[in-house]
């Protein structure tokens, strides 16, 4: 038997997942509660109206994140110093800070804020009749809610591609500037399908995460899961059916992309054996 058949040993081979088990019971249990109880069947139907707010907004805000911690990454690896403690201060700054604290920040004072500064630098053709002042009720809560997630989580996925970006074997990185690859083909070519397979796993957490964290946007009013939840248990008094339907529903969303993940990381690792 190889060693690494032995290092996997009983682990991978017996662990069976009961867990999952349990999962798929509570929610058969649960689905059924809710086809068969008027109760719970009309609560579902209330909250199920923000589903697609949750998924949009975590997808959108994930996506923008991704892109801008990539960006941070690349920045914080730079040759350049100052391009470098750029990045470092973005990221300290932003991990520091809680992620509710964040989003009231961007919602009640950066947006009214980049409402003023565009006020400004417009005044004359607001003047001449051009255009019209902008108000801070044209930048919708769904919108400052998405900037701010973004923000926060490109912080934390930030520190992810650069881990993964650093892993990538020097001599490979070597040898495409020896092929005389440029650095963007060297990044898009040689560095980046190394570092999906190291960042995967933290970076598909981020995103089960921030489905979670879209929640704290019904502070803001945004009409996601919670919110409607919120607003049928302020009227009906059913907060313990309200709130066992609202948890049911992120955990179908949660788990089942958790299960994904685990099956594209099987796929990957079957890919670099083969």
């Amino acid at each position: 038997m190889s060693d690494n058949a032995q290092n996997r040993g009983p682990s991978e081979k017996k662990d069976f997942p009961w867990w999952l088990l349990v999962a798929v019971a509570i929610a058969v249990v649960l689905g059924v509660a809710i086809l068969v109880s008027p109760i719970y069947g009309q609560v579902f139907s209330t909250v199920s109206q923000g589903i697609w707010i949750t998924v949009w907004v975590s997808l959108l805000a994930f996506f923008l994140a991704s892109t801008l911690g990539l960006l941070l990454a690349v920045m914080s690896l730079s040759e350049h110093i100052a391009v470098r403690q750029i990045a470092r201060f973005y990221v300290e700054i932003v991990r520091g800070i809680p992620l509710l604290v964040l989003l009231f920040y961007i919602a009640f004072v950066g947006a009214p804020a980049v409402v003023a500064l565009w006020n400004f630098v417009t005044q004359p053709l607001q003047t001449s009749g051009v255009l019209d002042p902008l108000q801070v009720r044209d930048f919708s809560l769904l919108w400052r809610a998405i900037v701010a997630l973004m923000l926060a989580y490109a912080a934390f996925l930030a520190e992810i591609f650069r881990a993964g970006i650093q892993a990538v074997d020097q001599g490979q990185i070597e040898a495409a500037k020896a092929l005389g690859l440029k650095r963007f083909p060297r990044f898009r070519l040689i560095i980046m399908p190394q570092a999906i397979r190291t960042i995967l796993p933290p970076y598909g957490n981020d995103f089960i995460s921030m489905v979670k964290d879209s929640s704290l946007v019904s502070v803001l009013g945004v009409v996601d899961v919670t919110q409607m939840g919120k607003v049928y248990a302020s009227g009906s008094f059913r907060f313990f059916e309200t709130y066992s339907v609202i948890a049911y529903v992120y955990l179908i969303l949660t788990i089942s992309l958790s299960l994904c993940l685990r099956w594209v990381e099987r796929r990957l690792g079957r890919t670099e054996r083969g």
